[in-house]
């Protein structure tokens, strides 16, 4: 008798240390996935603040040989400004939008500004910054990825007990809203 009840809590033991053991895993498989979808958006953060940074070496560069365009330059700088100070990324994805419709408006002014096209300084702007906005595009895609994993999880039995005791909550997905505006901003005027 004494060998069974030894052997049952010998069970009961394993069994319970099974449990706290996954328990520890889902945890920490959640944490990584938290910190992988948190690392992914400091990426797009990085690559925002390249776009950001350029822009104010763009609108100068205009603003010589488009100097009567002024509504247009304080447009590109006021949405530049609003999507730095986005908080969310719900309210960085419109701020974004906003910032690609005004400099699709600034690009299309050196069409009535042949100097200003011919630009040296201006053709290598457009170049950095088209290349910014193609690593943007894949820094957002591998977001959403990594968002959709980690959403996906703490919504799956048994992690979704695990996410809720622990405040693991959903990331939002960087969408571009307005269909007109889906994929890099071409500036390309060949």
């Amino acid at each position: 008798m004494g060998d069974a009840l030894a052997i049952v809590l010998g069970l009961i033991c394993c069994l319970g240390l099974a449990i706290v053991g996954g328990i520890i895993l889902m945890y920490n498989g959640l944490i990584t996935l938290r910190g992988r979808a948190e690392n992914a958006w400091s990426q797009i953060d990085v690559q925002l603040r390249r776009r950001y940074d350029l822009i104010p070496n763009l609108v100068e560069t205009v603003k010589g040989y488009a100097k009567h365009e002024s509504q247009t330059l304080e447009a590109v700088i006021a949405a530049r400004n609003t999507a730095m100070n986005a908080s969310t990324v719900g309210e960085q994805a419109v701020a974004e939008n906003a910032l690609t419709q005004t400099l699709r408006s600034l690009f299309a002014l050196s069409e009535a500004y042949p100097d200003l096209k011919a630009n040296q300084n201006f053709l290598a702007l457009q170049e950095e910054l088209s290349g910014t906005e193609s690593m943007i595009a894949r820094s957002r895609q591998f977001y959403n990825d990594c968002t959709m994993d980690y959403n996906n999880k703490i919504q799956m039995f048994p992690h979704s007990i695990l996410a809720n005791m622990f405040h693991f909550t959903e990331r939002e997905f960087f969408k571009i809203d307005e269909p007109e505006a889906r994929g890099p901003v071409h500036v390309s005027f060949s």
